[in-house]
């Protein structure tokens, strides 16, 4: 879109929207809720750029693709509307206006004047005798003019054929058409009503021009549209069009959310149609979201027209935006977060408002290119960092804050309107261009998605989705798709030259006749491509029509260009069910039913479903976007004649596809370049099928395959149905429901990956490396790009090589760990290493590493808060201190005493109940626990353990470098259960609860588990709220930690508290069944960020594991192949193997589990089943370890 003509406006003069005008932006009329809502006050963004600014100029789109050969058709028959055109020019050709002598307006009749056929109610009175009257006219050469209802319009060109294409556009509702006909000028200023006031986007100056559209019918279309956007002494160009057969008056003739809009059939393509998507809907690019046009009011990037639909938005719900603008923010430091929303505000609002909720100021809209810069990254070589100077920042509560960043903020996480057409994609687009950070997408990437073809061979060869039987012409190699596309339903034929006629025939032959067509009786010939988007460009034909369908796809070729492609597919008939009899006797018309899935990019990287969103339709014409209002799934197939639940869950069911379909989609973007991409951080997170974070969306068609109901996938796009599930949901509460799960899934993955983000280039210092069980450290290490700096006991420890820095130091006799901490304090000063945080993820270090945490002045819990959880027998004399709270931390801790003696134990027997439980002090792996029934057996077993496990080397991360102190402690009975914490200042942020199967008394080894519980809601409460208040009991504030308690009917009993993140299989689990990644958000509490997990965490699957020991599988497993297989298996996802040692540790009573097998099931039964056939078959199962009777206890 070119700049305004002799403009001389500047930015920050153009007018806004006036307070009388509609708080809701998609209403094009005064919203009669404004009465009783006090006036906004002025925009702020009108003062904040000086004025004397020059305009500009909007970046020249992509290149128009050569005009075709013009197709000697002959142009239809002139309809009712031209040949009234026609009889208005014949009448006033005879008397043309007066020329304008005055100043008042070219071509307007002299004051008091008037014109043949005009009467003087037709007048309007002038407002302002030096800008001009409401009626005007314009002249041509020929002369001839015409008036409707107040506006005059010049017929400067015979309408039948041969007429200049003319960009043009719907100045209310952002609608762009078609227009081959007569050239419309008028020129004038609104009514002497009194409301001459600009609006908003409207035009500037006395010579601005302003572009309107007309609707398909043109009395009184043409004045209606111009009437209520005139400005004072504008000139309006509009154009208007016959209408197709088969159209009615108001009817648009193209619409920007339309797929697949209604042909004539049998038509060939116009000679515009035919020149490309530019000349068909010319300015279609740069078309503004409620239909003003922000280049053309002084406000060339829209920023003034964006935050006043921003303040419309909030008005409903929650406060307007504060201007805090004046006293800029300061102190963000690499270590604060900040999402990026670039664009249009409307479609991401709901997502602001949570992020704002969820992370306060974190979530920043960037309104203009001006807010903005990009400068080289540090980090990245040939990337950019992207700085925002400017922003409207989002906190809880719904509160907003336009806010000025010195210096300015780095971003974290970009997204935005990257869509083809939208007006800020131009700028947006380029600013999300090669980031160093995180981005939701970008306009490569969403031109992929706006590109059937390629989406749909995805979606059919990769993603196993029935797509319509397509035949497909591309022109030249395409290097975005295959070179021997194998999906099923499409056929690709590659062309060298447009001219291949014979071969065009012999393909459209071969397709009509073929077997996939046979359940299909018409076919649809339309260009292909993000350019062509709403257009509208296609025609409708039988099959029996071989000759016609072959002539449209030549014609549609002629002009083709490489980036797009020509479809012939099959017109999928909607279903037609059989309803139950109406409540009147008046037929009912066929409908379409058009459903929209709303995919993002989650956890884990993984595609997950988030809102489904319906659109009912007449049959016979496309259900567009935007055409309808939203409404649920189980209640339009109800409406659809599904009466069964059934069935409509089955449906239901079958709608989680989309997220296969979307991992197809990410996959095959993760095979382009950077370039390709936009980027190499560009990623499509919301399909946010991008995301999230921009939206992907499947949109699916219910159909009627081989007398069953099959969902057929039409295509892909990357917003477009955002905005429409953000509407369902507000729709939803305003009749009461409960908010949806949409913008919190949204929101948080745009924060999970701006956080990842954050802890890239960190530097780690890690105390102690583990063992084999802890090789999954050094992998996420490096995904999340951290740089490990490793303090390690064993100086030949494999990880030696894995790490950033690698210093060996002997810290195992861990009753010395004030020195160890000095030592190594001046260790990292000799190496001049600052890290940023401090951790452990072993059991023997947690102490240690809390003291050289607390000597660095780095975030982490206290040591002495660390030492009372590791001792055990000291975390419960220390709860039973604790008697303050409903309950008391007290109520949940055990009676207990420490054996350091044979003396000792005659002093516990005393005081603890038999039957007991022994262990060591500072255990770790369920190494030397036994049940004893008398003082007599437990006597026994510490002398049996005093003597084989004295120090670190008899049996290692065990805990023996404290000593091998026992301790006596009651017997708890009721099922055992691990709770993983995650907690932040005091605050819980996330809580996980698995179970375990029935021990091996007397050892108590572990034999199965399963996630998540089995238990119900309210008992899992009860151990989460009972972890949390021991571990703020005993002072553990920051951090997570593993928590193992019983459940029996009086309630939660702790066990133990481990006070660091669970170990052996723990983690894996957890980010398979949940997403969230603990090795990562210790990282974060670490580093001093909050978290971002899931609010409400639902389980994507469950897992069902058991444990293998060496004493009972250990021939089984290596000698029968059973390793191998299981190898196999887990590295074709069917099976989770977890290795806790590469050999087997100890023997007899102080065995410990080899590994774990587990498998995944949509409910906890299916996985137990799969689970029991693979033991069977591998001979894990036996009736010395009866894995049935293990998993038994899962119900």
């Amino acid at each position: 879109m070119s700049p305004p003509e002799n403009s001389g406006d500047t930015v920050g003069s153009s007018a806004g929207r006036l307070p009388g005008d509609c708080c809701h932006p998609e209403i094009p009329v005064p919203c009669p809720c404004l009465s009783a809502v006090a006036p906004r006050p002025r925009c702020p963004l009108r003062s904040a750029t000086p004025s004397g600014v020059p305009v500009p100029p909007v970046p020249p789109g992509p290149p128009r693709p050569a005009p075709p050969e013009q197709d000697t058709a002959p142009p239809p028959p002139p309809g009712p509307e031209l040949l009234e055109l026609r009889q208005h020019r014949d009448r006033h050709r005879e008397t043309p206006p007066e020329p304008d002598t005055a100043g008042t307006g070219a071509g307007r009749p002299a004051p008091g004047a008037t014109t043949p056929g005009e009467t003087d109610t037709d007048r309007q009175t002038p407002t302002d005798t030096g800008t001009g009257t409401g009626t005007g006219t314009g002249t041509d050469s020929a002369g001839g003019c015409w008036r409707q209802q107040g506006v005059w319009v010049d017929l400067g060109v015979p309408v039948p054929g041969g007429l200049e294409q003319r960009e043009q556009r719907d100045g209310r509702r952002g609608c762009v058409h078609t227009c081959d006909t007569a050239q419309v000028t008028a020129q004038g200023a609104r009514d002497g009503s009194g409301d001459n006031e600009r609006v908003a986007g409207c035009g500037g100056g006395a010579g601005d021009r302003e572009r309107v559209t007309a609707r398909a019918g043109l009395c009184g279309a043409a004045a209606a549209l111009v009437a209520p956007c005139l400005p004072v002494a504008v000139t309006v160009t509009v154009t208007v069009t016959p209408r197709a057969a088969g159209t009615k008056p108001g009817d648009p003739l193209c619409h920007q959310d339309a797929l697949d809009a209604p042909g004539e059939p049998g038509a060939v393509p116009s000679p515009e149609e035919q020149e490309g998507p530019e000349a068909l809907c010319p300015g279609w690019r740069d078309e503004a979201p409620d239909g003003e046009v922000p280049g053309d009011s002084g406000d060339p990037d829209g920023a003034t027209h964006a935050y006043e639909r921003l303040q419309s938005a909030l008005c409903q719900e929650v406060p307007p935006t504060v201007d805090c603008s004046a006293e800029p923010r300061t102190g963000f430091g690499p270590l604060d977060m900040t999402v990026c929303i670039l664009g249009s505000p409307i479609p991401f609002l709901p997502v602001l408002l949570e992020g704002g909720s969820r992370c306060p100021g974190a979530m920043v809209l960037c309104l203009s290119p001006s807010w903005a810069s990009r400068v080289p990254s540090e980090s990245c070589p040939g990337a950019w960092s992207l700085l925002l100077s400017r922003g409207v920042s989002f906190k809880v509560g719904g509160h907003s804050a336009l806010e000025s960043f010195v210096p300015p903020r780095r971003a974290n996480y970009v997204t935005g309107t990257f869509a083809p057409g939208d007006p800020e994609g131009g700028w947006v687009g380029e600013l999300a261009r090669d980031l160093d950070c995180p981005t939701g997408g970008s306009v490569p990437l969403a031109h992929r998605l706006e590109d059937t073809l390629v989406t749909r061979w995805v979606l059919a060869a990769h993603a196993n989705l029935p797509v319509p039987p397509t035949l497909a012409f591309v022109l030249g190699s395409r290097g975005d798709l295959p070179a021997q596309p194998a999906a099923p339903g499409v056929r690709l034929v590659r062309l060298q030259d447009q001219g291949q006629q014979s071969l065009v025939q012999e393909e459209v032959g071969a397709f009509l006749a073929g077997t996939a067509m046979e359940p299909y009786g018409q076919v649809v010939v339309r260009p292909a491509g993000w350019r062509w988007r709403g257009t509208g460009a296609r025609s409708t034909h039988r099959k029996e029509e071989g000759a016609a369908v072959a002539q449209a796809v030549g014609a549609r070729l002629r002009g083709l260009t490489e980036e797009d492609s020509v479809l012939l597919e099959a017109m999928v008939p909607t279903a037609r069910l059989p309803v139950p009899p109406p409540r009147s006797p008046a037929p009912r018309l066929p409908m379409a039913l058009r459903i929209c899935t709303l995919v993002c990019r989650s956890w884990g990287d993984r595609p997950q479903l988030c809102q489904v969103a319906c659109a009912v339709g007449r049959a016979e014409s496309p259900v567009r976007h935007g055409a309808a209002l939203p409404q649920g799934l189980d209640s339009s197939l109800q409406q659809w004649g599904v009466a069964a639940p059934s069935q409509r869950q089955a449906l239901a069911t079958r709608l989680q596809a989309t997220e296969a379909a979307a991992a197809a989609l990410l996959a095959s973007e993760a095979e382009l370049s950077p370039r390709q991409r936009g980027g190499d951080r560009a990623r499509t997170d919301i399909l946010v099928l991008n995301a999230v974070s921009p939206p992907q969306v499947v949109d699916f068609l219910l159909a009627c395959v081989d007398e069953a109901l099959e969902l057929v996938a039409l295509a892909t796009n990357g917003q477009r149905c955002l905005e429409t599930c953000a509407l369902a949901e507000a729709m939803g509460r305003d009749v009461g429901e409960p908010r949806g799960d949409l913008p919190r899934l949204l929101a948080e993955a745009m924060l999970h990956r701006a956080q990842r983000h954050l802890v890239e280039g960190k530097d780690i210092l890690l105390i102690g490396a583990g063992g084999v069980s802890k090789s999954f450290v050094w992998e996420a290490a490096r995904d999340y790009g951290l740089r490990v700096h490793l303090v390690e006991s064993d100086p030949e420890h494999f990880a030696a090589g894995l790490v950033q820095t690698f210093l060996p130091y002997d810290s195992r006799e861990h009753r010395r760990d004030e020195e160890h901490a000095e030592r190594v304090l001046e260790l990292l000063r000799s190496r001049g290493l600052r890290p940023h945080a401090c951790l452990s993820y072993w059991d023997d270090c947690v102490v240690l590493a809390a003291l050289v945490c607390q000597g660095l002045g780095l975030r982490g819990p206290a040591p002495a808060a660390v030492r009372v959880a590791k001792q055990k027998s000291r975390t419960h004399l220390h709860l039973q201190r604790c008697r303050r709270g409903r309950p008391p931390p007290a109520a949940f801790a055990v009676p207990c005493r420490r054996l350091r003696s044979h003396g000792d134990v005659e002093r516990a027997a005393g005081a603890v109940p038999f039957p007991a439980v022994a262990k060591l002090e500072f255990g770790a792996g369920g190494v030397g626990v036994r049940l004893v029934e008398n003082a007599g057996q437990c006597h026994a077993h510490a002398a049996r353990l005093w003597r084989d496990l004295r120090d670190d080397a008899d049996h290692p991360g065990i805990g023996l470098g404290w000593g091998n102190a026992m301790l006596l402690m009651e017997y708890v009975p009721g099922t055992e259960h691990d709770v993983d914490l995650v907690v932040f200042e005091g605050r819980l942020l996330g809580a996980w609860v698995s179970d375990n199967g029935p021990t091996r008394v007397p050892a108590f080894l572990e034999t199965a588990a399963c996630l998540p519980s089995c238990l119900p809601a309210d008992r899992q409460a009860q151990l989460v709220r009972a972890a949390l208040e021991c571990c703020r009991a005993c002072g553990l504030r920051d951090g997570v930690f593993n928590v193992e308690l019983k459940l029996g009917p009086a309630g939660p009993r702790l066990l133990e508290i481990n006070p660091r993140m669970g170990g052996f299989y723990l983690r894996d689990w957890i980010r398979e069944v949940y997403g969230p990644d603990l090795l990562l958000a210790a990282v974060l509490v670490a580093l001093g960020v909050p978290p971002v997990l899931p609010a409400r965490p639902a389980p994507r699957t469950h897992l069902a594991g058991v444990m293998c020991l060496a004493s009972e599988h250990g021939e089984t497993l290596a000698g029968g192949g059973g390793m191998e297989a299981l190898r196999e298996l887990h590295g074709r996802g069917l099976v989770r193997l977890n290795r806790l040692f590469e050999e087997p540790e100890g023997a007899g009573e102080y065995e410990e589990p080899l590994l774990s097998v587990a498998c995944a099931g949509a409910t906890l039964a299916e996985a137990c089943e799969r689970l029991l056939g693979l033991c069977q078959g591998l001979g894990i199962d036996s009736p010395r370890y009866p894995v049935e009777h293990f998993l038994s206890h899962f119900k």
